[in-house]
């Protein structure tokens, strides 16, 4: 199983961390030892002074696919949720102004939170992701406002990586993402069903 995540997928995310707008889906990977397990709090680990949450859908695939068309993408999800791409920005901002790879900073132990999964068949369409902090609205978006819709995401992807029951899709977060202390609750919603609880620790 391997995690399969895009960056700056919405304009506004982009825009508030003063990227340049991608023109095609930028893609990177966490190892599958990045998984938060069930029930376990988040542990900021003591490297990083700056862990920024970000919310997003995830997709997870549901059987095996190598080239596949835009207009068969959705056969090809079996289940969706809200996850949390947690972000050591500061490691992230040290790597990339050194021109060196950013997986560090993103696919440490811990770093990809999953909710609770909605199995599929998943029909095509458009879902409303949120996070709260505290029991405040932190992060809110729309997959209709993706840069790149998920047919795109999963057609290109699928031209690098041959996608494999099981894998798991992270679609980019919204404008709004931000630093987690200890003590913070955090609470992800899709379309407004909470599938996700977690605490900082």
């Amino acid at each position: 199983m391997k995690i399969l995540c895009i960056g700056r997928n919405y304009r506004d995310h982009a825009t508030e961390l003063g990227n340049a707008v991608p023109t095609e889906p930028v893609v990177f990977c966490k190892p599958d030892s990045a998984i938060l397990q069930p029930r376990l709090p988040f542990v900021i680990p003591s490297w990083s002074q700056d862990i920024h949450h970000e919310i997003e859908w995830v997709v997870r695939i549901g059987r095996v696919g190598k080239f596949i068309e835009p207009e068969f993408a959705w056969s090809y999800v079996d289940a969706m949720t809200v996850g949390i791409d947690f972000t050591a920005r500061d490691l992230q901002a040290k790597l990339k102004s050194q021109g060196l790879p950013w997986e560090k900073a993103k696919g440490f132990d811990g770093s990809a939170v999953l909710g609770a999964w909605i199995p599929g068949p998943i029909e095509p369409g458009h879902f409303a992701i949120s996070l709260e902090k505290n029991g405040i609205e932190v992060q809110a978006g729309t997959t209709a406002d993706f840069i790149f819709p998920l047919e795109q995401l999963i057609a290109h992807v699928s031209q690098y990586f041959t996608l494999k029951t099981g894998d798991l899709l992270f679609t980019g977060t919204p404008a709004g993402v931000g630093p987690v202390s200890r003590g913070d609750e955090l609470e992800g919603k899709l379309g407004g069903k909470s599938l996700l609880r977690l605490r900082i620790r």
